[in-house]
């Protein structure tokens, strides 16, 4: 077993530092995709949340030995980054423009295309599922499913919406200080992990912070204003027929909206993970907890881990090669209501 897991490590080891990094420029501006693994293999995207990229908001999960085996075997990994939030990025001009989240949708679209990929599993976390949930609504045949962390359907609450006025007026007058960090950090990570006079805070978070100091403020000020303005979708959610996978933190800002979310999508279709003791990232905080329903929602699509083949697979992850029965919550091994895991 020890034998297995040492070269699963250095596979991952060998993909991420043989990732490339593509700029597609789109109708609505140019994007940064970086490109992990075998091009031929099925694609999975991710897109981040706010002032995030697959570097503080996917590298947990992906370099967890076990969810990499699942997932690197499986596909090709295409980390879409939001505006301006891919590393190294400059500051975006402050006449551009600010997308709307229709205009970050439709420039998912163009990067399909530009890859010449059909259809695709999907990843998102808050904000960033917010976007590929919307995307597989106004482009069905392009979405084979959705893996979604603590994910938005409606506008934003009171709550958010204060949060979001203290982080823009933050954002715009002083850039990313400390206070806007602390904001931040609480929208991803539980109390637990943040740390507090007695406790300090967790690697992952320091990690984060330091992340953190790299963005340029005017690019995470105009995606904040892009998802502050976002419309209700919910409607929309009724008529999603793709498998959908839901994590949320038991700790999260976003709990109760995760809950709504999953009650509107048809029940045949998708499951709840509520993970305990856990903030809105998941993938960061507790990856280990998404393996188990990641890998029974991905043998709905023929998907295993590699110690259960004898080759590499090659699907297509075509919706026809699956079974009826396994569109449904108990055949991933999920109950109808919230599982409570814990590490």
């Amino acid at each position: 077993m020890a034998e297995s897991t040492d070269s699963v490590s250095v596979d991952v080891e060998t993909i991420y530092l043989g990732g490339k990094e593509h700029i597609v420029r789109t109708g609505r501006g140019s994007v940064s995709v970086i490109v992990y693994g075998d091009q031929d293999k099925p694609a999975l995207v991710t897109y981040p949340d706010l002032a995030l990229n697959h570097v503080s908001c996917f590298q947990g999960l992906f370099f967890c030995p076990e969810a990499a085996s699942l997932l690197l075997h499986n596909f090709c990994i295409y980390h879409i980054s939001p505006p301006g939030h891919e590393l190294g990025a400059a500051a975006i001009c402050p006449d551009d423009p600010v997308p709307s989240v229709d205009d970050l949708t439709d420039q998912i679209l163009e990067i399909l295309n530009y890859f010449r990929l059909g259809p695709v599993m999907c990843m998102g976390v808050t904000a960033g599922a917010y976007i590929l949930s919307m995307f597989a609504m106004k482009y069905r045949e392009r979405v084979l499913g959705l893996i979604l962390v603590s994910p938005l359907c409606r506008p934003p609450s009171w709550t958010e919406w204060f949060c979001n006025k203290v982080m823009s007026n933050l954002l715009y007058f002083y850039g990313m200080c400390t206070l806007l960090k602390e904001c931040l950090l609480y929208r991803f990570f539980s109390k637990e992990v943040r740390g507090s006079a007695e406790i300090p805070e967790s690697d992952i978070v320091q990690v984060c912070r330091r992340l953190l100091d790299e963005r340029q403020s005017i690019n995470v000020f105009r995606f904040l204003q892009a998802i502050d303005r976002r419309p209700d979708i919910t409607e929309g959610l009724k008529t999603l027929k793709c498998r959908t996978l839901i994590f949320v933190g038991e700790n999260s800002p976003f709990y109760d909206e995760t809950l709504h979310m999953t009650a509107k999508i048809d029940r045949r279709y998708c499951a709840l993970v509520e993970v305990q003791a856990c903030g809105s990232m998941v993938t960061e905080e507790q990856p280990h907890a998404m393996l188990i329903p990641l890998e029974y929602f991905l043998m709905g699509y023929g998907m295993y881990r590699p110690s259960q083949l004898t080759g590499s697979p090659r699907s297509p992850l075509s919706p026809t090669c699956i079974a009826p029965e396994l569109l449904s919550p108990e055949s991933m091994g999920l109950k109808l209501k919230p599982i409570k895991t814990r590490i």
